[in-house]
């Protein structure tokens, strides 16, 4: 170099003008830039050097003046077609006079510019350019595209973030989706945040947490303060697909042929349904029928979805999907669309439905003497609630003789089983409803004569479905429980009776198992045993009317037995997260319904121990059916009652603390 040759160079990543002064060294230069500061350089700092002049740091100003008017990054698209077929290498003065048709060092500087800082068109090789193939051109484009597509829309989504939040609505366009389920994603899986989330949290300044992140949420309108996230951590889909909902529509407005066209005709049979008031999926009905020879036959029906649906079809493997309805106190998500599993699949008061029904004639002791299972036709008479059914029975109304009928071998069932070795546990259970308006009800439900009556009819019915399935070796969902080790009467007597007494037998039980052979279920006391009951609501139901109805009709069956077992492996997995979810579900707000009445006290039996050696253990809130943990503060004994309220609630973080209430403070909560 010279002195006075102007020079660029990269100071913090900016570009400079400076020029050179004298040496330094045996390699460094001192160059001088518009402002007279100094800088020193090894050569390898030069970026590029204006040739053809000599320039003062002065001067500098008006040559950059003279540069900016050609700084037109279109125009390298012009050379680029011109060069690209010739395939050639070309100098910052070469373009300087393609472009411009001149080479003076304010032009060769302005096309250096250019080139440069060009990411499209030209790469450099040394102290050339050359052009980048048109493919290449075109794949750095469309990235180009899509980037500025993602930062337009970046922007448009902060201008309607914030337009939210500031003035209350807007119209959340598709673009918006996947930032918006970033946030989700982080609330739901804190472990693993998004970076979109991050990203969006930062932007607004807000803390970079999941916590933060479901506070924006609740801002943006789009979750509410009692979210379900036990319900989306799951797979469990809410909604039906559309291609399922026409299906369904289209059973609806012309139903397909029935595949049972002689259906046994019971219509003129008295038909009783007893459900819970809210119930809208009705299954089963019960019927009693007085045979020529005095004896009397007991008819179960029950609902036959498998009229509308064919293995294999959509509705059957959205079933499939969805393995069982769902309950939770908000509302239930059903197996079925809503319109088919409460209209045509239902067993509907006052219209003909179709059902399959199970003819048993009991022997006097209770046990199953003569069966038979027929594709029917019914017709409901009444739908009747527990309650309705409690009420007559209490009553003995005169004109409804068959329920107090029904109820007595209900009983005579009971006592059966009893003696072959049934194990009752009586524990309280409670329902737990949310209105719209997040109002909490929490109704303990009565150990009631009705409840009796339809558990050992839908048990009876479990039972001659196993038996058939098993004289026939039919391949079924049967359900079987080992034979638990239960503690001795010497044991059991030393626990106070009731709920105490039930809970230690309730540990002791095994968990139910499912094998497409028969296996002995210990805590009902039969050989053998399958769900049947619920096929609108339990797929694992379904599968057993598909294989049941088939050989009825002497057809092939549906599902072989490997088949069988490969569907019911994923089914199960299916519900277990079902009730998986719906037990967190009615956790969360049975401790939200006890964090708003924080001033009430409760009385609560101790159930059973935790951990003794810490003094936890399990208590049951007796007016409202939960079991719940706590941490005594003094000696206390298996079946002691005690008034507590709650010292801290977090439902969203699944704590919930008592304290028990002394004499004084038990006055002070009444009144």
């Amino acid at each position: 170099m010279e002195k006075g040759t102007l020079i660029e160079f990269r100071s913090s990543g900016e570009r400079r003008l400076a020029t050179a002064d004298r040496p330094e060294g045996k390699k460094h230069w001192i160059v001088v830039d518009e402002r007279g500061q100094s800088h020193t350089l090894h050569p390898r700092q030069v970026t590029y050097a204006v040739t053809g002049s000599n320039y003062k740091p002065s001067e500098i100003s008006d040559f950059l003046q003279e540069v900016e008017p050609y700084l037109d990054p279109s125009s390298l698209e012009v050379a680029w077609e011109i060069l690209v077929e010739e395939g050639r290498a070309v100098s910052c003065a070469d373009m300087a006079q393609l472009l411009f048709s001149d080479q003076s060092p304010p032009l060769c500087y302005a096309a250096h510019c250019l080139l440069s800082e060009d990411k499209v068109y030209f790469k450099q090789k040394g102290e050339s350019y050359e052009t980048r193939p048109a493919s290449q051109v075109a794949d750095i484009k469309h990235q180009q595209s899509v980037e500025e597509l993602r930062l337009r829309e970046q922007e448009e989504f902060f201008a309607r973030l914030h337009q939210r939040l500031n003035e209350g609505s807007v119209e959340w366009q598709d673009s918006d989706r996947l930032r918006l389920e970033s946030l989700e994603r982080f609330v739901l899986h804190p472990e693993n945040p998004p970076r979109q989330a991050i990203e969006i949290l930062a932007t607004l300044e807000r803390t970079q947490t999941a916590q933060a992140s479901f506070e924006l949420l609740l801002e943006l309108g789009l979750w509410s303060p009692h979210e379900n996230l036990f319900l989306r951590r799951s797979q469990i889909p809410i909604h039906f697909r559309r291609e399922v909902l026409e299906v369904a529509q289209q059973h609806l407005e012309s139903p397909p042929s029935d595949p049972d066209p002689n259906r046994l005709d019971l219509t003129h049979l008295k038909v009783y349904t007893i459900d819970d008031e809210s119930t809208q999926e009705i299954d089963d009905g019960v019927s009693i029928e007085t045979l020529a020879d005095g004896r009397q036959r007991l008819w179960i029906h029950i609902a036959d979805p498998t009229r509308l649906i064919l293995p294999g079809d959509a509705l059957d493997l959205e079933a499939r999907r969805r393995s069982t309805t769902l309950y939770l106190p908000t509302g239930m998500i059903p197996m079925f669309p809503p319109e088919l599993a409460t209209g045509p699949m239902s067993l509907v008061q006052g219209k003909v439905c179709y059902a399959l029904s199970f003819g048993i004639i009991l022997d006097e002791k209770g046990a199953v003497q003569e069966y038979s299972i027929h594709a029917s036709l019914i017709k409901p008479t009444y739908r009747l609630t527990y309650e309705d059914v409690d009420e007559m029975l209490q009553l003995g109304v005169q004109a409804e003789p068959e329920i107090t009928e029904i109820a007595q071998w209900a009983q005579r069932r009971q006592e059966w089983r009893r003696e072959q070795g049934a194990i009752s546990i009586h524990m309280p259970e409670s329902v737990i409803k949310v209105k719209q308006d997040d109002e909490i009800i929490i109704d303990l439900l009565d150990d009631s004569v009705s409840r009796q009556l339809v558990a050992e009819m839908m048990i009876l019915t479990g039972e001659v479905a196993g038996h058939y399935g098993q004289t026939h070796q039919i391949p079924l969902p049967f359900r079987g429980q080992p034979q638990p080790e239960l503690p001795s009467d010497e044991e059991l007597l030393q626990l106070p009776a009731g709920p105490v007494r039930f809970c230690a037998l309730r540990r002791c039980m095994p968990r139910s198992e499912m094998s497409i052979t028969p296996i002995r279920h210990a805590g009902l006391a039969l050989e053998t045993y399958t769900q049947v009951t619920s096929p609108i609501r339990r797929y694992t139901d379904l599968l057993s009317h598909f294989q049941i109805k088939a050989h009825l009709r002497g057809e092939s069956l549906p599902f072989s037995a490997e088949q069988l077992q490969e569907v019911m492996l994923g089914v199960t997995t299916t519900a277990q997260e079902a009730v998986l979810v719906e037990r967190q579900t009615n956790r969360y707000w049975g401790l939200e319904y006890l964090r708003r009445h924080s001033d009430q006290a409760w009385q609560v039996l101790v159930l059973r121990w935790l951990r003794e050696h810490e003094n936890l253990g399990l208590i049951l809130v007796e007016d409202l059916g939960l079991e719940l943990a706590m941490r005594f503060k003094r000696s206390v004994s298996l079946g002691d009652l005690l008034k507590v309220k709650v010292a801290h609630a977090d439902p969203r973080q699944d704590v919930i603390q008592f304290q028990e209430l002394v004499e004084q403070e038990m006055q002070s909560a009444i009144t």
